[in-house]
């Protein structure tokens, strides 16, 4: 059996599905508003936004939502109420979710490159603005056997 040629149109897409399988960042972009707007069962952007770059490389990643993405987790997820005092409390269940997320993006490109060192986000759920942030291991090797643990264990 004779294979036919590529259209042009197919060769474009394959060539830039795969660049895009390749980047980290929007992989993970994709994935964290997917699984938030699944989770929280609310329409979830995620704009990608510059991180600061952190002072010393964590051992595993670290993950920094703000009060208001924490509260937002609490209420819809766990029936917690709107703490209004200012103080943060980031469920355990949130850390472990974004946990699962990074580990399962990362395992999916084996070939990694050095990841970045922090990464971050703009997030929009209906009227919640809130912002997420993440630091990173500068080793890939070391990125690799954290997120092979978090999907071991979760």
């Amino acid at each position: 059996m004779q294979l036919l040629e590529l259209t042009p149109d197919e060769r474009a897409f394959l060539t830039s599905a795969s660049a895009a399988t390749d980047d980290l960042p929007a992989r993970l972009t994709r994935k964290l508003a997917a699984t938030l707007s699944a989770r929280l069962r609310l329409p979830v952007q995620a704009l990608s936004q510059p991180a600061p770059e952190p002072v010393d490389a964590p051992a595993a990643p670290t993950w920094h939502p703000d009060a208001a993405l924490a509260a937002l987790w609490l209420t819809r997820r766990l029936g917690g109420r709107d703490v209004g005092d200012g103080r943060s409390f980031v469920p355990g269940s949130f850390v472990r979710t974004l946990d699962a997320v990074l580990a399962e993006c990362w395992l999916d490109a084996p070939a990694q490159a050095m990841p970045p060192s922090a990464l971050a986000w703009h997030i929009t759920a209906g009227l919640t603005q809130a912002t997420l942030a993440v630091q990173l291991p500068h080793s890939s090797t070391d990125m690799t056997r954290w997120a092979r643990e978090v999907i071991r264990h979760g």
